[in-house]
């Protein structure tokens, strides 16, 4: 028989789809996944699963009676979601059990909680008790090291990534804030200045989150340097715009000292004297005040 493609939300949904189209049941289904799903950046440019499927050769018989699919339809459906159902849930033990014993390794007292959304194919592990900052760490990394082995536990055994996202206390989002108003705050001083400012080393998550905020910003742009894990984000002065960093200004009055050496854009002198244009005020200006206008 030859191969189909089919194009779902998910993995697990393109292969019900496969199975309804080919009439087969999931077991006598032979697939291969071309494209994983992708929940995108911050929910945008998401993308759906592609496989190609076909009934396994030892399964495939001729008799009319595998081409009812519409009759089983409902019945293999089902019996799918309740194969999938199952996986989850011995992943969410999974992923309990684990944590369980990583916490009274380290003495902590603490409750888990996991949920699964099913429509971003997400573990959400949230982690609840006294004095939880040993388990965030300097800058969260604790906590993401524990995400990331959690997650290699789950995904073990698993045939389509189930992405985990482990927090306590609302850190995430916290850091998140934290965050945002950083990345605005060091704009404002690159604006200022005119000079580049590096960020602290962060994670993947992290950089894209300041990157994120500042895509927009008409005065300076981001980009990442070095190798993990001590890649950072440089913010810098886009090309273009106006560099104030060698002028200062005083109010609105024009007084400070600008780039042509003069003292504001009023065009005083250092006598604190107006200057005079030689060209406009030639009969105008005496000796004297033309002496004062050259210094």
């Amino acid at each position: 028989m030859e191969w189909i493609e089919v194009v779902a939300k998910t993995v697990d949904d393109a292969v019900i789809e496969a199975g309804m189209k080919l009439g087969v049941s999931i077991e006598n289904l032979e697939y291969e996944v071309i494209e994983k799903e992708s929940s995108g950046f911050l929910g945008l440019n998401k993308k759906p699963a592609k496989i190609r499927a076909k009934e396994k050769e030892e399964s495939a018989v001729t008799t009319e009676s595998v081409k009812e699919p519409v009759a089983n339809e409902e019945a293999l459906e089902v019996k799918h979601k309740k194969e999938v159902k199952e996986i989850k849930e011995s992943d969410k033990e999974s992923a309990k059990a684990f944590l369980t014993k990583v916490f009274e390794a380290m003495g902590v007292k603490a409750e888990v909680n996991v949920t699964f959304d099913e429509a971003e194919s997400t573990m959400n592990v949230d982690i609840a008790g006294e004095d939880m900052g040993i388990l965030i760490g300097k800058r969260g990394q604790t906590l993401d090291s524990l995400q990331y082995l959690v997650s290699l536990v789950v995904n073990k055994d698993s045939e389509s990534y189930i992405k985990v996202k482990l927090d306590t206390e609302n850190y995430r989002e916290r850091r998140k804030e934290t965050l945002e108003n950083l990345a605005k705050n060091i704009a404002g001083k690159v604006r200022r200045t005119g000079h580049s400012v590096a960020l602290e080393p962060m994670n993947p998550y992290e950089r894209r989150i300041i990157h994120s905020v500042l895509q927009n910003n008409k005065y300076v742009e981001t980009h990442s340097e070095g190798e993990e894990p001590y890649r950072k984000v440089i913010v810098s002065l886009k090309k273009g715009v106006r560099d104030y960093s060698n002028e200062k200004y005083y109010g609105r009055s024009g007084y400070g000292k600008g780039r042509g050496g003069n003292y504001g854009r009023g065009g005083y002198n250092k006598t604190g004297y107006r200057k005079y244009d030689k060209k406009e005020n030639a009969e105008a200006a005496t000796p004297a005040e033309e002496s004062k206008s050259e210094e």
